[in-house]
């Protein structure tokens, strides 16, 4: 989707369409989730401290975030996808992977198929969305990026490896600012400059990423598109606008985010055995503790519990080891992990 949360904003609040939207919380420590492509030229980008935005663009509207509207949406995208195929992998609220290559309605165009998605996305939530086609993730990945937004970008097999080849690193899936730059360093500019390292050589200067920079400089990627991930972990977590720096107030924002979680775990029915507790301090020093329990934490009263003696074993100072942010989740759970065959299916 394009600019997911900040178009749904625009999408139900004309005054803020054509104008420069961040949806987040206008305060010193928080960052931005999303931003209207209006806001995108002035450089402000998701993850950006709200701060850094907010002198990016002094004339940005900031938006707090709906997650359950967001959520509702993305139900919507989510049945249009299912009209076509039951192999779906979510990434996000607003990405996914779809093989289309056994369809439902069996199309023998991947690119229809994207098109007529996207067409019913826009009539069904007044949304747009990008699509990339291709023949593995790597590249339907890199495509969809490549013309958004409202964009449809197609990269069959035959032209695969010349597009690669002039694609630059930093615009690679799974290469990120730090690899970037690295590569830049070492005159690594494209993907034709990648593929004259060896395998040896990627490993020495890249480590366990070598093996698959070498794979998808060459257009491989078999990863399948796995309709049911499994989830390792369910939880959530805040950032204070002041430190935490009494016990009392540490118990008592804990207690909070216990509610928050088990509210979260029961909508969802999902239930673990480990509970894990975050805690970054004042100085972004930060420390987690788990405890495993013999049966699933289903109740508040067991989850409350659990967190406490968690929060016992945590060493604090009120004076030099203020807390920044407290934080839970909940995982070692049971969930099946689906797989299907692929077969060859036309692009165009």
């Amino acid at each position: 989707m394009d600019a997911f949360y900040a178009s749904v904003e625009q999408r139900d609040n004309p005054e803020l369409r054509g104008k420069p939207v961040a949806v987040g919380w206008d305060k010193e420590r928080s960052v931005v989730c999303t931003a209207s492509y209006e806001a995108r030229k002035f450089g402000v980008r998701s993850a950006l401290p709200a701060i850094t935005a907010r002198k990016k663009c002094p004339e940005l509207i900031f938006v707090k975030p709906n997650f359950e509207k967001y959520h509702l949406v993305s139900h919507q995208i989510r049945s249009v996808f299912q009209e076509y195929t039951d192999l779906i992998e979510p990434l996000s609220l607003d990405e996914a992977y779809l093989d289309v290559t056994e369809n439902k309605l069996n199309i023998s165009s991947a690119t229809q198929i994207a098109r007529e998605i996207k067409d019913k996305i826009k009539f069904l939530t007044g949304l747009t969305a990008s699509a990339g086609v291709s023949y593995n993730k790597f590249l339907a990945k890199i495509a969809s990026d490549y013309q958004k937004p409202d964009g449809l970008f197609v990269i069959k097999p035959s032209e695969a490896q010349m597009f690669i080849d002039n694609l630059e690193v930093d615009k690679f899936f799974g290469v990120g600012k730090v690899t970037a730059a690295k590569m830049l360093k070492m005159g690594i500019k494209t993907g034709a400059d990648l593929k004259k390292l060896s395998l040896i050589e990627l490993s020495k200067y890249f480590g366990k990423s070598g093996a698959y920079y070498y794979e998808i400089v060459r257009g491989n990627d078999n990863r399948q598109v796995i309709s049911e991930r499994e989830r390792k972990s369910i939880g959530t977590e805040y950032t204070f606008d002041k430190d935490l720096t009494e016990k009392f107030q540490i118990i008592a924002e804990l207690y909070k985010i216990e509610k928050h979680l088990i509210e979260i775990l029961e909508k969802q029915n999902s239930f673990g055995r480990t509970l894990t507790l975050k805690v970054k301090y004042a100085d972004f020093r930060q420390i987690t503790r788990s405890i495993t329990l013999n049966a699933e934490i289903n109740t508040f009263n067991l989850l409350h519990k659990a967190s406490r003696s968690l929060l016992k074993s945590v060493e604090y100072n009120n004076t030099d080891k203020k807390v920044r942010l407290l934080g839970l989740s909940i995982s070692n759970f049971d969930h099946i992990i689906s797989n299907s065959k692929q077969m060859t299916l036309k692009l165009d």
